[in-house]
């Protein structure tokens, strides 16, 4: 099958080469210009000559940033497809963003799919995990394009539901992520401060790979940073977040759900941005008022 790939990016560059080396023929397009490993891959200079370089009927991956991105690259590239065509969005949109791009598609006559993707820089020798929003019938058109993208054919993908469903799961999964990392980040900073044991992180972590039910690929990931960089120096306590966690939280105070969890992984990414916290100093002072605590000078 040929694909358009639109956002050569570190993700989407990956994408797009586990698609080619499937056997499927990729072309790519990239405002900022392919870059590292995606030079191997057919690449065009505009959306235009990337329409023009596809079989009817077409299908465009959008690999671009969430948000105002998506709508300028659909305002350049609807008026150059045709009806039954289908565009793809595998970015992280929020999925009332792609309720209203998938009726606006629909009415040019184009096929919308919202595609939740997981994998991050691994997915291209793992595999991407894909949920899948929209009609059935662009589904499994694309099929072949989402056997291939997965870990296998049979498994890690999915059609979930209608138009905003692959983005609506892809936002909980990168909740339930925040909570995962939290806990583990918890538990690891419990056993660094224990230094009368004189643990070893690096081999607990190893051993917990094994057998153990918090066993996982972030606790794989953690074993190797831990293997690599036992005292993680050189990295500094800023955490990011890139919209997922605070999207969960808002749908989860909007259906009355309570999420602790997610919720409190949320605000300590954004309390480890406060190099000089006015919060903790007020709490300082507030201990000295009633209690006579001493204050650390700063």
């Amino acid at each position: 099958m040929d694909i358009g790939m639109v956002g050569l990016g570190r993700m989407g560059g990956n994408m797009a080469l586990r698609l080619a080396r499937g056997g499927h023929r990729v072309v790519g397009f990239d405002r900022a210009g392919a870059r590292g490993e995606v030079a191997e891959l057919e690449t065009v200079q505009s959306l235009p000559e990337l329409v023009a370089a596809l079989p009817v009927p077409r299908v465009v991956w959008l690999m671009v940033p969430a948000g105002a991105p998506v709508d300028l690259t659909l305002d350049q590239l609807l008026p150059l497809l045709q009806p039954g065509d289908v565009v793809v969005d595998g970015g992280n949109s929020n999925y009332h963003d792609s309720e209203r791009r998938a009726a606006r598609c629909s009415d040019a006559g184009v096929h919308f799919l919202d595609c939740g993707t997981s994998g991050g820089v691994w997915g291209l020798q793992e595999g991407y995990s894909l949920m899948i929003g929209g009609e059935a019938g662009a589904v499994a058109l694309l099929r072949p394009v989402f056997e291939t993208l997965a870990p296998a054919p049979d498994r890690g993908w999915g059609h979930v539901g209608p138009s905003g469903a692959g983005h609506f799961t892809k936002m909980v999964h990168n909740g339930i992520e925040y909570g995962m990392m939290q806990a583990y980040a918890e538990g690891f900073a419990i056993m660094q401060r224990k230094e009368a044991m004189a643990l070893d992180l690096a081999q607990v972590a190893k051993i917990w790979q094994h057998g153990s039910v918090v066993r996982s690929w972030l606790l794989d990931l953690a074993a190797d940073a831990l293997e690599q960089n036992p005292t993680l120096e050189g990295i500094a306590p800023y955490v990011s977040d890139s919209g997922e966690g605070r999207w969960t939280v808002a749908e989860a105070i909007e259906l009355d759900v309570s999420a602790p969890v997610i919720t409190l992984s949320l605000l300590e990414r954004l309390r480890s941005r406060e190099k000089d916290s006015y919060a903790d100093k007020m709490l300082a002072a507030l201990r000295q008022g009633f209690g006579g605590h001493g204050i650390r000078p700063g």
